[in-house]
């Protein structure tokens, strides 16, 4: 296993918390993939997995949390914003091109769930990032919504009330109104609540690490304008999509749309829920395609 180095990021006055994992076995500068996590989500829930797999095949890996979130710097916390996490991503992404032993050409994203959608507008927004893997993603923020409103129209309208009253008080200064990121089947005030969401998240999270399981409420007021499938067609580079056929979160649909939508977009697609890629058969699955994917694209280390 390679050796992790913390390092911090600076961005407008805060700093993103991030690991930086050297590419093994490499001579020269060598290809490199941003990751950060989904909703809500801190990168000790299993990104070290992937970038340490990353890392092991002679690709650079940089993980890192979002402002606000994890050890990341930022207040208010749990701000959960659309163009924050956009502009985080390329922050990281400009930190990773500038360390020595990446080659600033073959610098790739990675995202799953909400931060699969993400990476794409990141990479539509910045034409010379090399390839994207986008795992289990929220493609098209209306339909997820729709796909929410046949689950319960209750769950959907509680979570918009306390979406108004965050967006109001932020107007006023007052500190974001939370909901809980993930909660148990149906539960009211949680904005992931299918069936398997709450143990999906609990097998991701350490049993040592502190995690707060919220987010400012206004982030659903903007679901239907995150809409990565739109973006999708300003895509230069390759885009790799991993869809789940029992996905009830990120349902495959609107991940198939996203692929077709890239003008080098690649579908693959799997056996398993939203949660299964990140541990176990699932895992062992999804991210030999991801490293053959990255290697094709960014083209293979120049082993010593």
């Amino acid at each position: 296993m390679g050796e992790r180095l913390p390092i911090r990021i600076p961005i407008d006055g805060d700093e993103l918390d991030a690991w930086w994992y050297a590419p093994e076995g490499v001579d020269g500068p060598a290809p490199c993939v941003v990751l950060a996590h989904g909703f809500g989500g801190i990168k000790e829930m299993r990104l070290a997995a992937y970038a340490e797999r990353f890392a092991a095949e002679g690709l650079g890996a940089l993980v890192f949390d979002y402002r606000s979130f994890g050890e990341s710097s930022g207040r208010p916390r749990n701000l959960l914003e659309i163009k924050r996490l956009v502009a985080d991503y390329h922050a990281a992404v400009s930190a990773a091109r500038s360390r020595p032993e990446v080659d600033s050409r073959r610098v790739a994203v990675w995202g799953s769930s909400m931060s699969g959608g993400t990476v794409v507008l990141v990479a539509a927004a910045d034409p010379s990032i090399a390839a994207v893997v986008s795992q289990a993603p929220l493609a098209d923020g209306r339909a997820a919504l729709v796909h929410m409103l046949k689950r319960s129209a209750t769950h959907v309208l509680g979570l918009g009330v306390a979406g108004v009253r965050d967006a109001l008080g932020a107007r006023l200064g007052r500190e974001p109104y939370t909901v809980k990121a993930v909660g148990r089947r149906g539960e009211q005030g949680a904005v992931l609540a299918t069936a398997d969401a709450y143990e999906g998240m609990l097998r991701l999270l350490p049993a040592d690490v502190p995690y707060d399981n919220e987010v400012s409420a206004r982030v659903i007021l903007s679901l239907p304008f995150f809409r990565a499938v739109a973006a999708a067609p300003r895509l230069t580079c390759p885009l790799l999509v991993q869809v789940m056929d029992h996905d009830d979160l990120t349902p495959p649909g609107p991940a198939a749309a996203l692929a077709a939508a890239a003008p080098h977009g690649e579908l693959l697609a799997y056996r398993g829920g939203h949660w299964d890629p990140y541990v176990g058969e699932g895992f062992d699955q999804v991210v030999p395609d991801q490293i053959a994917f990255l290697k094709r694209t960014l083209g293979a280390p120049a082993a010593r």
